[in-house]
């Protein structure tokens, strides 16, 4: 218990070095930051016969804009993310989400392609991309593929990645609404920087009051990070009010399936989830009339 099992280790040069490493290996698993691994190889969740290093793949660090989208390298590290005036300009609500990551050393070694595809429940970077409508490229020696992010988490721990692929890049397709507010909230054992008992992302695009699109999604409150998909069509036609978002809000208990672990029970996910999707949404309403984001 706490030991590292054996494995044989790997350190590819390149990403086509990586993807043939991974085409070939049987049981094997890719280190990028190794916040989460090394957690995982100590407790003996997994004893793979290989580990793929690939943390030195420069050529997966990076954020470009291309002026319809944010693209990022799926080993940018989280501080990097946060640190970028790109993200903040062009993705305030990711920005938002990770100013909420854990703390500084963490955030240093994690990458979001690592947050992405350790597929927890309670992914951080999983609410405001799934507002987003990211998509994932992913990556093998047989090609590339583009992944919504809505398709990507199967359950905890489980990806829409096949064997053979590699998270290669997060694309952020830029929204072009006028009227657009968002807002993010994370509640946690630990001023919000533990792993979160429920965290929600929301935008809304408002024509003057009216709403013409929303967006909400949740983590920590089902098996996988989710949209609320009941609380959107409710709101989305009508005009935005204290109690349009209370009575939406209320409808959230379709969408997810909390339960009960060491840091909460069931019936308080459910009940800050209701809460913090009419707080936020009123907080989204509130800063779509000081700029928004496009």
């Amino acid at each position: 218990m706490y030991r590292l099992p054996h494995f044989e280790y790997h350190r590819p040069k390149t990403l086509n070095e990586a993807l043939e490493l991974l085409s070939k290996l049987e049981d094997a698993k890719i280190l990028a930051g190794g916040t989460d691994l090394l957690v995982d190889l100590r407790i003996g969740r997994y004893r793979p016969k290989h580990i793929i290093d690939i943390s030195g793949l420069k050529e997966l660090k990076y954020i470009v804009d291309t002026g319809e989208a944010l693209r990022i390298g799926a080993l940018t590290s989280i501080q990097e993310l946060l640190d970028s005036p790109l993200v903040s300009a062009k993705t305030p609500l990711l920005r938002e989400a990770l100013e909420k990551f854990a703390y500084w050393q963490i955030r240093n070694m994690a990458t979001i392609g690592g947050n992405l595809c350790n597929a927890s429940p309670a992914a951080d970077t999983a609410p405001p991309l799934l507002v987003y409508d990211a998509v994932l490229k992913v990556a093998s020696v047989s090609g590339e593929r583009y992944i919504s992010i809505s398709e990507f988490f199967y359950g905890p721990r489980q990806t829409a990645l096949r064997k053979d692929e590699l998270l290669v890049e997060v694309v952020i397709p830029y929204r072009k609404f006028v009227g657009y507010g968002y807002a993010y909230g994370k509640v946690g054992r630990r001023r919000g920087h533990d792993i979160s008992i429920v965290a929600v992302a929301v935008a809304l695009a408002l024509d003057g009051s009216l709403i013409r699109d929303a967006r909400v999604a949740l983590n920590s409150v089902a098996p996988t990070p989710v949209r609320a998909k009941s609380v959107e069509k409710f709101l989305i036609g009508r005009d935005a009010s204290i109690s349009v978002f209370e009575e939406a809000s209320k409808l959230v208990e379709n969408d997810i399936s909390p339960i009960t672990d060491v840091r909460a029970p069931a019936e308080y996910r459910l009940h800050m989830a209701k809460l913090m999707i009419k707080e936020l949404l009123v907080e989204a309403y509130r800063r779509a009339f000081k700029g928004g984001f496009e």
